[in-house]
């Protein structure tokens, strides 16, 4: 099973951080406060267009009272969300955000729309007045933007009051973003303060005056957080889809309201778009790093497609991730270093790591954010072993500093390239994870035929200099020459069937496609088939899986283990595959 490192512990916040989270709660609290005197909007410019997008089955859940927010099931047929005991700040964030809007939206029955219309108008009388844990930037601005995109929902026979209390609502939280977007963590929390802002300057008689600065802010941000190539500090790609699609929603409100989209903005959407489709598996789905999931179904075809770029030619290399491709296959690799600076709190010590997808059916994969589980499922997840890389025992290639949430010693790229071979894409990777603990420099080659039909692959664990030969041999006399313990590990999506033979020399692999995969190696290693754990966002627990685990000793200046995936002979090129995928939050 995957563990965390005994130095990944608990998450904690410095003395400074806590004086700086108590203090911006007061800000927060003063400005609901203050915005409180701000009079109602006099209704919507223009009609809203429900943008967002929400999953049916979600809404059907939600309209039986069965509430599953961020990972956690609450079953309340009879109860309203306000009342529903919160068991931890993530529960609450998602219920004040309102994104369970776009659900209900999507179900959209009467029921649906009465459970919606409840919870909203029981949201504005308990907290309406700037109380409760709703009031912070990014909090407010994703619940305004749900609130702008489904208010045909929403107002639909209320009467005067309601409808007068919500544009209260709505121009009280305008006011308290105009002063508190500022506040907002950088990244995809700014991305939505501001997003917010600009909807409500847009959208909302009265609130004019906001447009000109919420529009120059987002500007700014967008030249700040989006680099030249379309990547992202936290290089989270779920997180870059999230902002993606703020931005393309921006730009919309923007163009309808006959208001020019800034320059910068509109960059930023260009640049971003190609960046996506690089870090897009065959499936449709996105890879899963450093904290992010595959995305909300359908988001990235509506962000991709509002971002009105032409596909042409997807690139290789996107923020630090390499795809290769072939035919129905995908693999993408984490070939850069973990982030840095506030992003490594959420990093993954997954270098070298990749996923690999076979059609519509995921293959190999990485174990996922596991935030929705519990602190101690989500430090789990960060470490090397939940990621299907080379890991030496009891040490994850990027480690955790003091507070145990930021990933302090973080391993550098020391070699990438990527060629075109006779075979196919060839990609080599080295970092420097294990160098100054064991002397170690750890390579994985990988090459994908044109076919798609085989991935071939190389881990090696080498001491390059004569530095490193010292720091190794020192390592070989401390551990009285058993050497360093290492695994490469293999995480199997949750519906692949997989057996080892007689011989624990090969694994086979079945998908619900009907294809047939093989796992072989070569070197000093023993094979194994282990559990794992699949984490997936929108479920209730862990999903068991199984993963494949080569164990072996580096016991010399160099120790190389191959391996190969390919699908069998008999296999044939192409695949009817019509069999459903598993329903989406189901388990």
């Amino acid at each position: 099973m995957i563990r965390a490192n005994r130095a990944d512990g608990a998450a904690g916040l410095g003395s400074n951080d806590k004086a700086q989270e108590r203090f911006g709660r007061l800000a927060d609290r003063l400005a609901a406060f203050a915005a409180r005197t701000t009079r109602p909007a006099g209704g919507f410019v223009s009609q809203p267009e429900p943008r967002s997008i929400g999953i049916y089955a979600r809404g059907k859940q939600l309209v039986a009272g069965n509430i599953l927010l961020a990972g956690h099931l609450a079953e309340a047929p009879d109860t309203a969300l306000w009342d529903i005991p919160a068991p931890d700040p993530a529960f609450i964030s998602e219920a004040q955000g309102f994104a369970w809007l776009d659900d209900l939206a999507a179900f959209g029955t009467p029921d649906a729309r009465r459970r919606a219309q409840d919870w909203t108008w029981g949201w504005i009388a308990r907290y309406g007045a700037g109380r409760g844990p709703g009031w912070t930037p990014d909090l407010t601005g994703r619940r305004m933007i749900r609130w702008i995109h489904h208010a045909t929902l929403l107002l639909s026979g209320r009467n005067r009051a309601d409808t007068q209390a919500f544009y209260r609502a709505l121009a009280r939280q305008s006011v308290y973003l105009s002063r508190r977007w500022k506040a907002a963590a950088s990244g995809l929390p700014q991305f939505e303060a501001l997003t917010g802002l600009v909807y409500a300057g847009q959208s909302l008689i009265g609130m004019e005056r906001l447009v000109a600065p919420a529009t120059t802010a987002l500007a700014r941000a967008c030249t700040a957080e989006i680099d030249a190539e379309g990547g992202i500090p936290t290089r989270n790609p779920e997180e870059l889809l999230e902002v993606l699609t703020l931005l393309t929603w921006a730009a919309s409100a923007m163009t309808e309201a006959a208001h020019p989209v800034p320059p910068a903005v509109s960059a930023a959407i260009t640049r971003m778009a190609p960046a996506l489709r690089t870090l897009r598996h065959a499936d449709g789905d996105l890879a899963r790093f450093h904290g992010g999931g595959k995305g909300v179904e359908g988001r990235l075809d509506q962000a991709l497609a509002a971002a009105g770029t032409r596909p042409g030619a997807t690139p290789a290399i996107a923020m630090g991730f390499v795809r290769l491709s072939g035919r129905r296959t995908s693999v993408i690799v984490d070939a850069s270093s973990p982030p840095g600076g506030r992003a490594a709190r959420t990093a993954h010590a997954s270098t070298a790591a990749f996923e690999l997808t076979s059609g519509r059916r995921p293959l190999i994969v990485n174990c996922g954010s596991g935030e929705s589980f519990g602190p101690s499922w989500r430090q789990a997840a960060r470490a090397t072993q939940s990621h299907s890389a080379l890991c030496l025992d009891g040490a994850s290639s990027s480690r955790f500093g003091p507070s145990g949430s930021t990933l302090d010693q973080r391993a550098n790229i020391t070699t990438s390239r990527m060629t075109q071979g006779t075979e196919g894409a060839d990609l080599y990777v080295a970092h420097d994870g294990w160098l100054q603990s064991h002397g170690l420099t750890a390579s994985r080659s990988l090459t994908l035929s044109h076919d798609g039909r085989r991935l071939s692959g190389v881990d090696a664990l080498t001491a390059l200099t004569a530095d490193a030969r010292k720091r190794f041999e020192d390592m070989m006399t401390t551990t009285a020459m058993t050497g360093a313990g290492f695994t490469i590990r293999f995480h199997l999506h949750p519906e692949v069937d997989s057996a080892l033979d007689m011989a624990d020399t090969a694994v086979s692999m079945a998908l619900r496609s009907g294809e047939i995969w093989v796992f072989r190696f070569s070197g000093q290693a023993s094979l194994t088939l282990e559990p794992s754990a699949y984490l997936e966002k929108g479920r209730v627990k862990p999903r068991p899986c199984t993963q494949i685990v080569l164990r072996a000793q580096a016991l010399g200046f160099e120790t190389r283990i191959g391996w190969t995936l390919a699908k069998a002979k008999d296999t044939p090129l192409a695949i009817r595959d019509l069999e459903g995928a598993d329903p989406e939050g189901q388990g």
